[in-house]
């Protein structure tokens, strides 16, 4: 079998950016930077989203979105996460 891409986890969002762990890093991504059908795309359709099981990307059902992960690693911005 084939190794993963990259390890994604901890999809979720708001209304300005796509958060998501990759390989154990956290990350933000303005929408205005993942695609103009996200941008414009609702909160539901932007949080029904699928990680492909081989890591390489994520894709929108309701929107049919796909984006692969290298490039938009290439336009986030890592941070913290906060705890409390």
């Amino acid at each position: 079998m084939r190794n993963k891409f990259y390890e994604i986890e901890n999809l979720h969002t708001d209304e300005k950016y796509l958060y998501l762990t990759v390989d154990h890093q956290p990350y933000r991504i303005r929408w205005a930077d993942c695609s103009r059908h996200l941008l414009a795309a609702t909160k539901e359709q932007r949080e029904t989203m699928v990680i492909a099981p081989s890591g390489y990307g994520l894709h929108w059902p309701l929107v049919d979105e796909d984006l692969a992960i290298s490039p938009l690693l290439k336009k986030a911005e890592r941070f913290e996460i906060e705890t409390v």
